[in-house]
Parts: structure tokens; C-alpha cells; sequence
């Protein structure tokens, strides 16, 4: 019998190549066909290892890892709201998993968790943004109960993209 240890933690800049790969990954699967593929490509090439390991070594909780059996297999950064007039004290800016680990309850896993290190920083309620065409992000933000409070138009290359706000108290 073999065990497999799932365990959110924050990143260090060990989990640098791991957090890129996931990114690619998942954006890849998320974004091809939403976000045009010339500005979609460039987006990713921008997030290397050598971003991550910048933003990583930085300290605190701002970046947590989804290791599964050892590997990094999800990531979520988080930190203070960005959008003032909203009325939410933490912001979930990004949380994606490899699509290989993706309907299994890992996403609610970091999710619950990116939510309890928010808490502990005093960063009451909880904004996330998703892009309205990424319908498996705007069901996954719904089924945790997130409620919809704003909406937004973001320029991405040649085209400009809703983006929705999915809040919680």
C-alpha cells in the first residue's frame, strides 16, 4: 500500500520550476481559444522561473503551493484587495491547479486554505476575478459560493475580455 501526502503550504523559491510549469499548463488549457494566441503566449513566457522565483523569495504567505506526492500541482497568490471600491479586504489573485488534478477537490482544497491565511493577515472577505468565457472558473467561484458583485472589461491584445468579481463575506 503506498500513501500520497496533498499538502498547502506557502512557496519558496524551490517550487520556482514546479509553479511555472503549472502555470503554463494550466493557462494553456484555460485560456487557448479566449485570449488571443499571440498575447496569451507572451503572457506565459513572461511567467518563467525566474518570475516565480523572484515573487517566492520575497517570504510570507503571498504564494502557497499544492504539493501532491512531493510535486507542485497548484499554486494560488494572494494578498490585499486591489479594487479599492470594492468592499473586501483579500484578493485571491490567481489559482489554478494542472488540468490533470483538476475535479477532485484540490482547487476547494487551496481555495480554503488561500482563504485562512487571508484571515490571519486581517484581510476580512474575499474578491476573485475570473474571465467571463472561462466558464470552469466562473462554476468552480460559483459552487464555493461566490456571488457575483462586479464586472469589468480587461484589454488583452486585440481584444477586450469581461472580467467578473466573485465575492464572499
Amino acid at each position: 500500500m503506498s500513501t500520497v501526502v496533498i499538502d498547502v503550504r506557502p512557496a519558496t523559491a524551490k517550487d520556482a520550476v514546479g509553479i511555472s510549469e503549472v502555470h503554463d499548463e494550466a493557462w494553456a488549457t484555460a485560456y487557448r481559444g479566449i485570449i488571443p494566441a499571440v498575447t496569451l503566449e507572451k503572457m506565459m513566457a513572461r511567467r518563467g522561473p525566474a518570475y516565480w522565483s523572484r515573487l517566492t523569495s520575497r517570504g510570507g504567505a503571498g504564494t502557497l503551493v499544492l504539493a501532491f506526492d512531493g510535486e507542485v500541482a497548484g499554486y494560488a497568490t494572494l494578498g490585499p484587495n486591489r479594487v479599492k471600491r470594492l468592499s473586501y479586504g483579500g484578493e485571491i489573485y490567481e489559482l489554478y491547479l494542472r488540468p490533470t488534478h483538476q475535479g477532485i477537490g484540490l482547487g476547494r482544497r487551496v481555495f480554503r486554505e488561500a482563504r485562512k491565511v487571508l484571515g490571519a493577515n486581517r484581510l476580512e472577505g474575499l474578491v476573485v476575478w475570473a474571465l467571463e468565457e472561462n466558464t470552469q472558473a466562473r462554476h468552480f467561484y460559483g459552487a464555493l459560493g461566490g456571488i457575483e458583485v462586479a464586472r469589468t472589461y480587461e484589454p488583452f491584445g486585440d481584444a477586450k475580455l469581461s472580467k467578473i468579481a466573485f465575492a464572499w463575506r
